[in-house]
């Protein structure tokens, strides 16, 4: 398992609400922590398929990026600002 692995996974910058108001998504451990301690609801439908796609990507049954677009859907669903990070 590659927790801090981000080789085909652009960066997501999201504007979370409350204490941990903005994050950047790099590796799939990051983004297992967000969706796991900083997400704002833990029912909608996009946000269980986002977790279930975290998982799969971190067991290398899916690529990264297939789960960053789950985790746009999820950021989507939330009413979360979710921006792609570009690094110079």
């Amino acid at each position: 398992m590659c927790w801090n692995t981000s080789s085909a996974f652009n960066p997501v910058g999201l504007a979370l609400r409350g204490s941990a108001t903005h994050k950047i998504v790099r590796t799939l451990g990051d983004a297992a922590d967000i969706l796991i301690r900083d997400w704002p609801s833990d029912d909608g439908e996009e946000y269980v398929a986002a977790v279930k796609a975290c998982v799969d990507a971190i067991s290398g049954q899916i690529p990264p990026e297939q789960f960053r677009e789950a985790l746009l859907r999820a950021a989507d669903e939330a009413g979360i600002a979710a921006l792609t990070v570009v690094a110079h």
